[in-house]
């Protein structure tokens, strides 16, 4: 009799995340034959992340590290003659731009400085590089003794006040804003001197070089007070050599990552003209206009119900990107990146306008999407919802251009473990409103048994679930649970009038989807409708609220750094007040929407035991919110406990500290096993 056979595959746990490779930043060299790019890995300790360069040929041979030691080197790119790789990196006591050889050899430094650098470009000549610089605020010193004689480095400590006079003074991730903008600097790429091209109070950001290296096109906010009018962006370019910058007309509107035409005589950039609409409703399309301001600015895809932004979200690639738009050699059409039902794909716009046209088909999530200088191909980081994300090549001249994996930096882990693989479902809400999810079950999943399950609810309101790697659906699903995960009303990915729906109206129709969720997940025959849990964070986390606080369908539910008091977020929040919109007017203005809207108004209705758990240096999201829900319902007597994670921002889940975010899926896993595991 044949020996049976057996999975020696093991189901993927909540430790895996330390495991895992992630990948990020990729740049293609100028003859398009490598691929350089940044892997990141969780130190020894779990307590931090390292990243270093690594570099491989387009035909996925010579994978090798360039980069090493305990240290995070990150957005690599590469000089248009080919000779060096400029990076962002802290090797010393301050951050800088650092230089590697593409021949081999030691990274140099090219400049050093306290502060912050972002979207570095080469000048055609590869003579200089262009970033974005910011200066931090200058340190406040402790004047005590070094306990260490040896240690001659003043000490740093906190200061004795913080002076505050902006609205906008403080960013989730970030902390306390410094007092300096971002500025455009140009560094010689010998010397290392450098030269600040823009001046004045107001950010400059998003530097893109002309094809002749004369002019420097980028995005700032010049409103009288551009903390108010936070979407009211301009385009203008400023002579390399430097000189006077000048504004390019476009209608009014929010502007990012602009690009030169081959011939240099147009930008594109991403947009729209809706600026008094609520965040993220109206699509980013992409619009061209004339560097002298002729021909004038015109969307090229107006009646395209997209937007050309990465909306899809996951807790092992970063998210939220939005990529300039990539013009082909000719001149006659450009590239970008959109978000459409679950996907984040390609799509190829005439320059003249029309209809845009997917690059190539998959249900995929393109993360970063870069180019060479001779236009044959192009370099992804691209994954699915079945491994994480990993570097491809496309090739451009190709008929039908199609993802081709280079590298696979995670085939051993893969080999090691069970990934489930999720079930796209397509169910009916009210009004007939088709909703769009996936259904992950357990390993070795078994017909005829009942199983515990867990709806998941994304954040935003306005990003989408997709054909993303999630680590936390796979290792809760390895627990033993079905994992259910959809995009209700207000999601990204289906068009306008869909991510609209609930402006003013939250709590409405994204609350009926969320039924409708639960509706289809309890008839299925694998379902224990008596063991149903629901879980999310941010927006998520406000939808858990309102949820356990209308219904006790949940057996137990865990809310994440949530929306619980919509009031006190206005000015709790680092960008509180800019929800106006969204909530139909600031809370002075629309208190009744502001009270109906809140899950704290509904409150003393939950019964469901809840989880709450909130970081302690949330900006977003600020910590007061569930303290609030705590506090209430532990006054109440409910069944409610807080875990609370010192010095991490609004994103653990997505890159917070290991340990941290290992102890977080354990509080989420041990939760809905004490309340929903049979006994």
């Amino acid at each position: 009799m044949p020996a049976r056979r057996t999975n020696r595959k093991r189901p993927i746990t909540i430790d895996d995340i330390t495991a895992i490779k992630f990948l990020r930043a990729p740049a293609l060299s100028p003859d398009e034959e490598q691929v350089c790019f940044v892997v990141e890995t969780v130190a020894k300790d779990h307590k931090k992340y390292n990243s270093h360069l690594w570099r491989c040929d387009v035909d996925g041979g010579n994978v090798r590290q360039l980069t090493f030691g305990d240290r995070g080197d990150s957005s690599p790119v590469y000089s248009p003659d080919g000779k060096w790789i400029a990076f962002t990196s802290k090797r010393g006591d301050h951050p800088g731009i650092h230089l590697l050889p593409t021949d081999g050899g030691e990274a140099k430094a090219l400049v050093e400085k306290d502060g912050a650098f972002a979207s570095l470009v080469f000048t055609p000549d590869s003579k200089s590089i262009i970033c974005a610089y910011r200066e931090n605020d200058p340190p406040q010193e402790s004047t005590a003794k070094a306990e260490d004689e040896s240690d001659k480095k003043p000490k740093k400590e906190t200061p004795a006040y913080r002076h505050i006079t902006r609205l906008f003074y403080r960013l989730d991730g970030v902390g306390f804003l410094p007092k300096a903008p971002f500025h455009i600097w140009i560094f010689d790429v010998e010397t290392g001197e450098g030269r600040q091209l823009t001046r004045g109070r107001y950010d400059d950001l998003s530097p893109t070089v002309s094809p002749d290296g004369r002019l420097v096109a980028f995005i700032s906010n010049r409103q009288p007070d551009p903390d108010r009018d936070p979407w009211l962006t301009d385009l203008f370019t400023v002579p390399t050599k430097g000189g006077l910058m000048k504004k390019i007309p476009t209608p009014p509107g929010p502007i990012e990552s602009p690009s030169f035409s081959p011939n240099g005589k147009l930008i594109a950039y991403i947009g729209h003209d809706q600026p008094d609409t609520p965040y993220g409703v109206v699509p980013m399309h992409p619009w061209v206009v004339g560097v002298n301001g002729r021909p004038a600015a015109r969307d090229l895809t107006p009646g395209f119900d997209r937007s050309a932004e990465d909306d899809t979200i996951s807790d092992t690639g970063e998210g939220f990107g939005i990529m300039a738009p990539h013009w082909s050699r000719n001149g006659r059409s450009l590239i970008i990146n959109v978000a459409d039902t679950g996907s984040t794909i390609p799509f190829v716009v005439p320059a003249r306008g029309g209809k845009p046209k997917r690059l190539f088909s998959g249900k995929l999530h393109i993360q970063a999407m870069v180019f060479g200088r001779l236009n044959k191909r192009a370099a992804i980081l691209y994954g699915d919802d079945k491994a994480p994300a990993e570097i491809g090549i496309v090739e451009l001249e190709r008929r039908t251009p199609r993802a081709r994996q280079i590298t696979n930096l995670n085939r051993d882990w893969l080999k090691d473990v069970q990934v489930g693989r999720p079930q796209e479902v397509w169910f009916t809400s009210t009004n007939k409103t088709r909703i769009q999810g996936w259904v992950l079950k357990p390993p070795n999943f078994r017909r005829g048994r009942k199983y515990p399950s867990i709806l998941e609810v994304h954040g935003g309101p306005r990003t989408q679930y997709g054909y993303t790697f999630f680590h936390e659906m796979q290792a809760l699903a390895a627990k033993g649970y079905v994992v259910f995960y959809t995009n209700p009303r207000g999601s990204q990915g289906r068009g306008q009038d869909f991510t609209g729906a609930i402006v003013e109206g939250w709590g409405t129709v994204d609350y009926e989807d969320v039924m409708a969720a639960a509706d289809w997940l309890e008839k299925q025959p694998y379902i224990d409708k008596k063991r149903m849990g629901i879980t999310g964070g941010s927006y998520g986390g406000y939808m858990t609220n309102w949820v356990v606080g209308h219904t006790k369908r949940f057996r137990a539910a865990v809310t994440q750094r949530s929306v619980v008091e919509l009031s006190t977020f206005f000015g709790s929040s680092d960008v509180g007040w800019l929800w106006k919109t969204e909530f139909g007017g600031q809370p002075w203005e629309a208190r009744e929407a502001y009270d109906r809207m809140s899950p704290l108004t509904y409150a003393n209705n939950i019964r469901t035991p809840l989880l709450i758990i909130h970081s302690e240096n949330d900006l977003r999201c600020a910590i007061e919110q569930g303290e609030q829900l705590f506090a209430r319902l532990k006054y109440l007597r409910r069944t409610v406990e807080l875990v609370r994670f010192p010095e991490e921002p609004h994103g653990l889940s997505r890159h917070g500290r290991p340990d941290r975010r290992i102890r977080r899926l354990e509080f989420i896993a041990n939760w809905f096993d004490k309340y929903m595991r049979r006994r």
